[in-house]
């Protein structure tokens, strides 16, 4: 297993942001870990990379114990913040070629133009970071934390803050990571969808803890295949099936506003806590 972690406390002032979780990721995989914010998905990552040091608990890379001095370790990790770090008074190219520096990367030029070219940068190259669109920003600092080839990459809310279309064009380049260049995925969101689009394991975390995980489809099937919402005075039930048949015949019965639709990652959240993802 490439990571382990084992009963990993966080606990700040006393109170514990991340209260005894155990998870693994395998080579290769790309692994969400969905719930809204204070869910303690951040505060994970950030000790899984070394930025943030346990309470308790332990963190293993191929077996190996890792703590956040471990700058071996470290080297085969990338890490994309929450927010865009990148400097704003220096242009794309440099801000790679400073990266490269700092990792001691030997051909900066042959690094710094692939990840140009991957990054659909190229054309950007001389352009100031400040002057990048949001979504050219995100794409710039993910290119940067794959110039020293990690084996895996850590994304904590990608596509917070970006609208919908530039959200859709950015998971086609998150992907092409997993699916194209084999780097092991592990991100953070808040966005049901992005979950369900961009990994192959869905970790849902609630209140520091781990309430279920699963592919996606596992995780549906535990409630259902289809629901089907009624919209009634202040609320809305839901009801969820096997079938579209028994939603749709149930439907037929019901003199309240209600649809069928299928069963999604929230329906599970909201199963499991009692409240939307959002709430």
């Amino acid at each position: 297993m490439l990571i382990e972690a084992v009963e990993l406390v966080k606990k700040f002032d006393k109170k514990a942001a991340v209260d005894g979780i155990s998870l693994s990721v395998g080579t290769g995989e790309s692994v969400a870990l969905l719930g809204p914010n204070g869910a303690g998905k951040t505060t994970t990552v950030n000790m899984l990379t070394g930025l943030s040091r346990p309470t308790s608990g332990k963190i293993l890379y191929n077996g190996k114990v890792f703590s956040a001095d471990d700058n071996n370790i470290k080297r085969e990790i990338g890490v994309v913040p929450q927010h865009n770090n990148v400097d704003r008074d220096l242009t794309v190219e440099e801000n790679l070629i400073v990266h490269c520096k700092l990792f001691g990367i030997k051909d900066i030029q042959k690094a710094v133009s692939g990840a140009l070219d991957f990054s659909g940068l190229g054309d950007h190259k001389d352009k100031t970071a400040e002057k990048l669109s949001g979504g050219m920003k995100r794409r710039l600092v993910i290119a940067r934390a794959l110039l020293h080839n990690p084996k895996v990459l850590f994304l904590d809310e990608p596509t917070t803050g970006l609208d919908a279309s530039v959200r859709r064009t950015l998971w086609n380049f998150i992907r092409s990571i997993n699916k194209n260049h084999g780097c092991t995925v592990v991100m953070t969101t808040h966005y049901i969808e992005e979950a369900e689009m961009l990994s192959d394991r869905v970790i849902i975390m609630d209140s520091g803890k781990i309430a279920a995980e699963g592919k996606t489809k596992e995780l549906k099937n535990t409630i259902g295949k289809y629901a089907l919402d009624v919209y009634k005075e202040n609320e809305i039930e839901t009801i969820y099936f096997e079938t579209r048949h028994e939603a749709i015949n149930t439907l037929e019965k019901i003199t309240e506003e209600a649809k069928v639709r299928e069963v999604t990652l929230e329906d599970v959240y909201l199963k499991i806590t009692g409240r939307r993802i959002d709430a």
